[in-house]
């Protein structure tokens, strides 16, 4: 299978105009297709994406960026590291993860083989270090939202090795 191949500049992180990359969309709910055809992903989905060997990134030059430049440039983006161990979990495992900024949170995650629009996400996710602090009135905050959006609020909290841990949090009545 030919590897598709996106461009990354400044501004966003672009797939060529194939089927082939449309696909990653429609069938495995990556990125947005934008109106010229091509497929606008994410940083998250771009560096899972090149990491995974399903598409090549190409600098302004044309030329590749290697798995560990991407992610170098990555990393520059807020708590990526927190993050990023959390999305790649989740696509591991056969869901899809999406950005829930809308609800306030970091992501969305859908069940397995559900699409967005197809039904509602399953869950609110918060990804966490775990060396950090957080008060109750954060995860009241947080289980807040999760209620508010009719979903589980699941904290995910990355250890120094990057693994994660899920601890999930619903609201019950006695």
């Amino acid at each position: 299978m030919k590897h598709i191949v996106a461009t990354y500049n400044k501004y966003a992180i672009l797939t060529e105009n194939s089927q082939q990359a449309k696909e990653l969309n429609t069938k495995q709910s990556y990125g947005t297709i934008l109106k010229n055809g091509c497929v606008q992903l994410s940083t998250l989905e771009a560096t899972y994406l090149a990491e995974a060997e399903k598409i090549i990134i190409l600098d302004g030059k044309n030329k590749t960026i290697p798995t560990e430049i991407l992610f170098k440039k990555a990393a520059k983006e807020k708590n990526f590291w927190i993050r990023y161990p959390v999305y790649k979990d989740f696509r591991d495992r056969g869901y899809v993860i999406k950005t829930a900024l809308k609800f306030g949170a970091e992501f969305r995650v859908y069940g397995r083989g559900i699409k967005p629009g197809q039904k509602h996400a399953k869950w609110i996710v918060y990804p966490v270090k775990e060396t950090d602090n957080h008060t109750w009135h954060d995860f009241a905050a947080k289980n807040r939202v999760a209620h508010s959006t009719k979903k589980k609020l699941l904290i995910g909290v990355v250890d120094e090795e990057q693994d994660v841990t899920y601890w999930e949090v619903s609201w019950i009545k006695p």
